[in-house]
């Protein structure tokens, strides 16, 4: 609350200033009802940290701003929300590109010392607290996804050339951003594509070259929401049939598979003996296979009969390599 005082005093001051009441230390202090001192101590943060541009009139015993364009910074947060902004810039070491790093590490110092006239918690502290650690995740050249975000944000048309490892193809497109995606560690352009004339899906790590058109590339009004899309290309469940997946773990590591979420629809039950049954739904095989295979000989594949017939032919190509 001591904190929030002090921003409220700094707001009270700053909107004498403005009005050209020229306010002063004792003008503050008896407001507020706080010492002389206190009140001193506040009209020098404000021109230190805060970078108001005080400047006192001796004629009118009280203070001006040699700019009058200057505007008191939002800078009271909550120690949740502080707490909240920490925790953000954390998660945010899984972004490829440094010069957005450091432009967060820079806001987040001056909110850590804007926020109060305490001494401010160190950014040191908060990477000692909170990290986090990627792994076979796919890499993205720096440059590319700077483009790639300021195009997105800018409204603007790239020009990429976008390479297809299962077909081994390189290809030009002219495509117009529309939403970035990180999932399971690699980062995805959700972009209308002036070549296949619909939405696609453009992996970051797959571009090879961007520039920027000088000409847009228009959407066309049937164009889906990106919610819809996502629902239906991203995930365990893709598309809009589905089948459901039933999956008996064994007992040893059916705690584990208790604490995820494969999708929001599944149901879970635990057997006498401890083993676990998990239910959910798919509209194709591919992802939900490699789930499955990570996991070994834990989990067996009870429906639907494809997916088991799909499984153990996976397992006869890998018992080959072993022989």
């Amino acid at each position: 609350m001591a904190k929030k005082l002090s921003y409220e005093r700094y707001a009270w001051f700053h909107g004498r200033v403005k009005s050209g009441r020229f306010p002063n230390a004792a003008h503050l202090a008896a407001h507020f009802d706080i010492s002389r001192k206190q009140a001193q101590r506040d009209v020098a943060f404000m021109s230190d940290r805060l970078g108001a541009p005080l400047r006192y009139n001796h004629e009118r015993r009280g203070y001006l701003y040699e700019d009058g364009c200057y505007e008191l910074p939002p800078v009271w947060l909550k120690e949740e929300e502080l707490r909240a902004f920490c925790l953000a810039l954390r998660l945010a070491t899984a972004i490829p590109d440094h010069a957005f790093k450091d432009s967060l590490h820079r806001m987040l110092e001056k909110f850590l010392s804007l926020r109060s006239a305490d001494s401010a918690p160190a950014i040191q502290d908060v990477e000692q607290k909170v990290s986090v650690k990627n792994v076979a995740y796919y890499r993205v050249p720096e440059a590319i996804f700077h483009a790639v975000v300021g195009a997105l944000f800018g409204d603007r048309t790239l020009k990429v050339t976008y390479h297809t490892p299962h077909k081994n193809e390189t290809t030009e497109r002219t495509i117009r951003p529309l939403h970035l995606l990180c999932y399971m560690g690699n980062w995805h352009l959700i972009a209308f594509c002036g070549l296949r004339k619909q939405m696609r899906d453009f992996t970051l790590s797959r571009i090879r070259t961007v520039q920027l058109c000088g000409e847009p590339l228009a959407l066309p009004p049937s164009l889906p929401p990106i919610k819809e899309y996502l629902r239906l290309n991203f995930g365990v469940i893709t598309g809009k049939r589905s089948t459901d997946v039933v999956l008996r773990f064994t007992p040893g590591v059916s705690p584990w598979i208790a604490e995820q979420e494969w999708h929001e629809a599944q149901e879970v039950s635990v057997g006498k003996d401890g083993s676990l049954r998990l239910r959910f739904p798919v509209s194709g095989f591919a992802e939900v296979i490699h789930e499955i295979l990570k996991h070994g000989a834990s989990v067996e594949v009870v429906e639907p009969k494809e997916l088991r017939e799909m499984i153990r032919g996976e397992i006869r190509k890998m018992s080959k390599l072993y022989r």
